[in-house]
């Protein structure tokens, strides 16, 4: 969708250099449901919805990682995500606030709705939610990052969707001139984004289809 364009000029910012951390989905599963773990969901969506950047990266992982173990997930193929997508294409910000709010409470750390959310504001000048909503866009991009470095299968960046993947490629600075192969992995599919020699490895997530 075109709006996965539309923060280019913040985007670059958002990627840092920070320690990387082999994930582990077996550990972010486990920790997510343990109330005693410092890694529960509700401990860490707390933090989240509060004040994101006080999040590390190991804890924006976790909970990046952690919405494939998610049950009430909006989809981009669900009814309620496509009108919240038109109602964006038709430029009813204030539409797209109060749609955006519903489907945000429902999947907090769904990307394709942090973006909407922070085109609609900035679009009616509302500088407090943007920048709420855009310190938690940076704190799960973050989770990403640390996934990987991109340069082999081993270490690809790992994302849980299509669509998260082209906002890595938006932030990685990845444009219409690189090639894009593709080839199945144990849990996903790995692509892999190729120009001059160089190549950039992404595996996307399909853990619904294997569990």
């Amino acid at each position: 969708m075109k709006y996965h364009f539309f923060l280019l000029f913040i985007m670059f910012s958002v990627f840092g250099f920070s320690q990387k951390s082999k994930l582990d989905l077996k550990a972010v599963e486990k920790s997510l449901k343990n109330s005693d773990s410092p890694y529960n969901y509700e401990k860490l969506i707390f933090k989240y919805k509060g004040y994101p950047k006080s999040l590390d990266s190991i804890e924006s992982q976790y909970l990046y990682y952690g919405r494939n173990f998610r049950k009430d997930k909006v989809s981009t193929s669900d009814d309620s995500f496509k009108s919240l997508a038109e109602a964006f294409k038709q430029n009813n910000f204030a539409d797209c606030i109060k749609q955006g709010k519903t489907l945000y409470d429902k999947d907090p750390t769904n990307l394709d709705i942090l973006l909407i959310l922070l085109r609609a504001y900035d679009s009616v000048k509302d500088g407090s939610n943007f920048m709420h909503h855009l310190n938690q866009f940076r704190s799960l991009t973050e989770g990403i990052k640390v996934s990987g470095d991109g340069k082999s299968e081993k270490t690809a960046y790992i994302v849980n969707s299509v669509g998260d993947e082209y906002i890595l490629l938006n932030i990685l600075n990845i444009g219409q001139d690189y090639t894009r192969s593709s080839k199945p992995a144990k849990d996903g599919m790995f692509d892999v984004w190729e120009k001059e020699g160089q190549q950039l490895y992404i595996k996307i997530l399909y853990l619904e289809l294997t569990n």
